[in-house]
């Protein structure tokens, strides 16, 4: 399917089966149905969607500590891939927490993750640390941060 349009919102907690939909297609289940509402009811945890009509196709979420957003996670629907959509999500989270006051962003992402890494990288995410068998399968996990300045919302 080729995506013309897609709107971005903020996720909310009557957007939980959307999200837990996607969180079990493109990451395996990552989060139970516990974490999810606590993810979408705290609004110390933004959550930005890029949906295309009633469907949600992609996500980015994170948490706001002080003056830092740690993203948590980004998802894709597997057949939406490589259109932009996880970057879009990404960027309006980061976008947020400018508004919100953080200066700084950090992520963990699987270091065999070439296209996250890769994402991440284009987005001006630099590696600041591994920790080794971060992940349950024991792939390591690359610390990346990103120093936040006020930028432009991303139009896609």
């Amino acid at each position: 399917m080729n995506v013309r349009n897609p709107s971005l919102r903020q996720l909310t907690p009557a957007d939980l089966g959307a999200a837990r939909a996607l969180d079990q297609a493109a990451l395996g289940g990552l989060w139970s149905e516990t974490q999810w509402r606590t993810e979408l009811a705290d609004g110390r945890r933004p959550g930005v969607g890029v949906w295309l009509g009633p469907r949600l196709l992609a996500m980015a979420c994170g948490w706001l500590v002080v003056d830092e957003l740690h993203i948590t996670l980004v998802a894709t629907d597997p057949g939406q891939r490589r259109q932009g959509l996880g970057r879009l999500a990404l960027s309006a989270l980061l976008q947020q927490g400018v508004e919100a006051g953080a200066v700084h962003a950090t992520l963990e992402v699987a270091a065999a993750n070439a296209a996250a890494v890769a994402l991440y990288a284009a987005l001006g995410f630099q590696t600041a640390g591994v920790r080794r068998g971060y992940y349950r399968n024991g792939d390591d996990a690359l610390i990346q941060w990103l120093r936040l300045h006020a930028r432009p919302q991303s139009g896609g």
